[in-house]
């Protein structure tokens, strides 16, 4: 008799920067991540009856049953997460930050473990450019959220304890199926940066932040009302104006034109 699929929630933990860490020190790397995870779901009230994990190397795969209620798992999980982190980094010279994809949909078990295609989307998002590019411009965060477009319309947009869906920003994330929309939050930020569609797979990757970004992401105000249902506008750099034609002649990613003193009609 074949498996039979079953609903459920699923989590893909991974450590940011993992290949990095020198192999004496992954094993403490590993008892960390299972650590501060366990304790996570623990003050959330997800007990072991209701929680199925498996070890990845640099993270862990968790399958939640739906009976623990989704709020649990995208608001206090996700809190407690973030605070046993922050406690358990305090000194230490090279901190754990961590990406968590949260999918939920149809998975198999089957003696070898879990799989199907909310297993392997939780994987992807969490382990996408545009979390490893939002977690890295933000060096005084150690947590970002990536959400499935299903989850974040069914659950997290809603609301809840601890939930703050404005704190949420739509990307499109280029996955191996194609462009996915996804909802990031990072922990600490009042809201992630804008940036460009990531590429799709096979494609060029977009440059990495540089370091001066991160201040901006930082620093970045708080904005009130709900969150966007598509990305917002490409931002304009390096912008060079001829004050003679009005044109933006370089260093741009939109072309804007700005009309100032123009000489007739015909210029404008």
């Amino acid at each position: 008799m074949e498996p039979e699929s079953t609903y459920r929630f699923t989590i893909s933990l991974d450590a940011q920067g993992s290949s990095s860490v020198p192999d004496r020190d992954k094993p403490a790397m590993r008892k960390l991540i299972h650590d501060v995870s366990g304790r996570a779901f623990a003050q959330a009230r997800i007990g072991q009856a209701q929680l199925s994990q498996e070890d990845r190397g640099d993270g862990i795969l968790a399958i939640l049953e739906t009976s623990v209620p989704p709020v649990r798992i995208v608001g206090e999980w996700v809190e407690y997460l973030h605070e046993e982190l922050r406690a358990a980094n305090g000194g230490r010279r090279h901190p754990l930050r961590l990406r968590a994809g949260i999918t939920i949909g149809p998975v198999t078990r089957d003696p070898h473990g879990w799989s199907g295609h909310a297993v392997e989307l939780a994987c992807r998002i969490g382990d996408s450019g545009t979390a490893k590019r939002l977690l890295a411009a933000a060096p005084r965060s150690c947590l970002a959220v990536v959400a499935s477009d299903t989850l974040y319309k069914d659950v997290v947009r809603r609301g809840g304890r601890w939930v703050e869906p404005e704190r949420y920003r739509r990307y499109v994330l280029g996955l191996k199926e194609g462009p996915q929309p996804a909802w990031i939050q990072v922990l600490g930020l009042e809201r992630p940066p804008e940036l460009p569609a990531e590429p799709a797979a096979g494609e060029p990757a977009p440059p990495e932040p540089a370091a001066g970004e991160a201040a901006v992401a930082e620093a970045a105000p708080a904005r009130s009302g709900a969150a966007e249902d598509r990305p917002g506008p490409a931002r304009v750099t390096n912008t060079v104006i001829n004050h003679g034609t009005g044109k933006v002649v370089s260093g741009v990613e939109r072309i804007e034109t700005l009309n100032m003193g123009s000489g007739s009609d015909g210029d404008r």
